[in-house]
Parts: structure tokens; C-alpha cells; sequence
């Protein structure tokens, strides 16, 4: 299986420089459970996107960036998910990722009606499918949103709701997958990210995401999803 990771994360301070970077943490979460798949990372926020549709799934991270914020190199990006999704290509999206192929296909991406929400976070799964194996009714990932899908694409259906969140992840078939969470944070990365940004956030926020890291997020579990996902994709396609 070949996987490309659309790259979008634009944090370059010195503490992301201290930590891997999203195509190196997206390819650790899928080698975590497919040891021999081959991910390549492309930077959107750079212009650098797959010029042909040669690769068997893609992934598309995260960012501080909105997808409202009117940047460069987003209606590229977008236009790239819509192409993905008429070719049939399986297509999972974490957070801004989320936000964008919600945005791309039609659906709508608004500020949170409550407060930011970091840490790891208990998402109901009120629509589970045959390829989320091991079959669980709730899962606990990492979170970093400000903003969240407000509306869906047509043709879509949420999977997923979380606190604060209604549309915490949608499909839409069998080739769109997607979580408004960060199934690529490892507990260590969550834990200094929130130490690191911890003034640019309300006090009762930083205290609930520090509360939060007493329980581990599930990424494994997780990380099957998507693997079985892009598999089953990948077979249909």
C-alpha cells in the first residue's frame, strides 16, 4: 500500500522544530500498524502537492492554519481533495484535514461553540462500520480544535460526536474517513504541546487539558481503523 500525506500543518516555532513533523508522525501511526506501507509526504503550505494520482490512499493532517483563513495555498488543497474524491481514492483527514474535505465537498467549518479543547477526549461512536475493528463503542484520542464541521457535505454521515463536538468524524461511503481529532499525537508530544502553548489559552482550558493526560489516548486502536479503512478502500478503487 502506497499512502501520500498531504501536509499542512504551518507551526514553524522553535517548538515544532524540537519535534518530529506531521509527515514523520503520520507515517510512524500507520507503520505502527502496517510496518510495510509506504508513506510520502507532501507540503501543501508549500504548493508541494502529488501531481498524479499514483498513490493508493491520502491522508491530510492537521493545522494551526483555518480553513477559512483565505491562505494561498488552501483552495489548491481543496480543489486536490475534490480530484481525490471523483477519482474514487480512499481520503482520511485529521483535524484541519477533517475541516477541509467537510469545507471542499460542500459542508461548512465555523468556530467551536464553547471553549478550544485540548488533550485527550472520549468520542462516542454512533456509527460504527465493518472496517473500524476492534468494534468499540467510544475512543479516546488527542484534541486541539478551535474550530469544527458545523455542517456536512451531502452525502455524508457523522460517525463520531465528542465534547462539544456534534460532527466529531464523518463518511462518506467507503472513501471518505475522517476525525476532527489527532490520532499521530503520542502522549509525550500532547503533553508538551500543551505546556508550550499553555498562555495562549484560558486558565480552565490548560486545566482540563492537563487533567486530561491521566488517561492514555487510544491511537492504536485508531490507527487499525484507518489502515483497515484504506484497505478496504483501496480493494474497491
Amino acid at each position: 500500500m502506497r499512502l501520500a500525506t498531504l501536509v499542512t500543518n504551518t507551526d514553524r516555532s522553535t517548538f515544532a522544530a524540537r519535534h518530529p513533523r506531521d509527515g514523520e508522525k503520520f507515517a510512524a501511526m500507520i507503520h505502527g500498524v502496517r510496518s510495510d506501507w509506504e508513506v510520502a509526504a507532501f507540503d501543501a503550505t508549500r504548493g508541494a502537492l502529488p501531481d498524479r494520482f499514483d498513490h493508493d490512499g491520502y491522508m491530510v493532517t492537521g493545522s494551526p492554519a483555518s480553513v477559512n483563513g483565505g491562505a494561498g495555498w488552501i483552495d489548491p488543497l481543496l480543489e486536490m481533495l475534490r480530484r481525490i474524491v471523483a477519482e474514487g481514492r480512499p481520503l482520511f483527514g485529521a483535524c484541519f484535514g477533517h475541516q477541509a474535505i467537510a469545507r471542499a465537498l460542500g459542508g461548512k467549518v465555523a468556530a467551536n461553540p464553547g471553549p478550544f479543547v485540548l488533550g485527550p477526549v472520549t468520542a462516542e461512536m454512533i456509527r460504527p462500520l465493518p472496517w473500524m475493528v476492534p468494534a468499540q463503542e467510544t475512543v479516546r484520542l488527542c484534541a486541539a480544535h478551535g474550530e469544527q464541521v458545523t455542517r456536512l457535505p451531502e452525502g455524508a454521515d457523522v460517525v463520531a460526536r465528542g465534547p462539544g463536538c456534534e460532527i466529531a468524524g464523518f463518511v462518506m461511503g467507503r472513501s471518505v474517513f475522517t476525525t476532527t481529532y489527532h490520532p499521530e499525537m503520542t502522549p509525550g508530544f500532547i503533553a508538551a504541546l500543551i505546556e508550550a502553548y499553555a498562555d495562549h489559552f484560558t486558565p480552565d482550558v490548560v486545566a482540563r487539558a492537563r487533567r486530561s493526560l491521566a488517561e492514555p489516548a487510544e491511537n492504536a486502536v485508531f490507527a487499525e481503523w484507518i489502515a483497515r479503512f484504506f484497505e478496504q478502500g483501496a480493494r474497491r478503487a
